[in-house]
């Protein structure tokens, strides 16, 4: 089952209206008693739907878990699509973006909807397991940026991230400054991945292999994979789901 509806992120455009989608499995509907997981995403238009996806192709994260029976609720609004605003939302911090002008982070703003609108929402009006330790979230390319700063800073909140392709390059500095200020529990879950054919020439590799090794130093256990072929797509995203599904519950009781 897919929930879509409206919603408004009043800090960022108001009372004007997105979309946002909850998946459950339809397994969960026959069992009043069950309660699972929460995954949080970004980008809900490219997860289940290719007529929805910015370019036409979609995760197809719903043929995924159905097919294996992941226990799992996914959560996610979509971007706002207007004049390059998603990389506003999707940035913790201001700068200059090669290619894009400056960039005005107000990527807290979108997380104090997502924990203090969305989670209580969701947590509400679906058959979810609300603690911290059942709580995940999930993004690609700026939305896996969000998911570091997420799972960094709002760690009393999320236990358990995966951040695809996240654009490591963008702010560097300020990036490694939140990791090195960070304050994270030793429990804290973290898939990191970029594709092979993203990794343009030894700079991209050094920036990645940096930031996971900052990331490690906090005591995040850290999976990080270089993914053969792998490039900035939702087609080649999908192909990652059954990885970062399996880091998201590695261990979980």
């Amino acid at each position: 089952m897919i929930d879509c509806f409206d919603v408004t992120l009043p800090a960022l455009t108001g009372a004007e209206p997105r979309r946002a989608w909850v998946y459950v499995p339809d397994f969960a509907q026959e069992d009043p008693e069950l309660r699972l997981p929460v995954l949080y995403m970004f980008d809900g238009h490219n997860l289940f739907f290719d007529e929805e996806a910015t370019y036409g192709k979609s995760w197809g994260l719903k043929e995924f878990l159905e097919e294996d029976g992941t226990p799992l609720i996914v959560a996610a609004a979509e971007c706002n699509h207007r004049d390059g605003q998603r990389l506003n939302e999707y940035s913790p911090f201001s700068g200059e973006m090669p290619g894009h002008g400056h960039v005005t982070g107000r990527g807290k703003a979108t997380m104090d909807w997502y924990v203090e609108r969305f989670k209580p929402y969701v947590d509400q009006t679906y058959p979810t397991l609300p603690d911290r330790a059942h709580t995940f979230i999930a993004g690609s390319s700026m939305g896996g940026l969000m998911t570091l700063y997420a799972v960094l800073r709002y760690n009393q909140v999320f236990s358990r991230g995966a951040a695809l392709s996240p654009s490591v390059w963008f702010a560097r500095d300020k990036l490694e400054t939140m990791i090195r200020n960070a304050r994270v529990r030793r429990d804290t879950v973290l898939y990191m991945d970029y594709g092979q054919r993203e990794i343009a020439g030894r700079r991209m590799l050094e920036w990645y292999s940096a930031v996971a090794g900052a990331i490690t130093a906090k005591g995040v256990n850290l999976t990080s994979r270089i993914v053969p072929g792998g490039d900035h797509s939702e087609s080649s995203w999908e192909k990652q789901i059954p990885f970062f599904i399996q880091t998201l519950f590695y261990g979980l009781d």
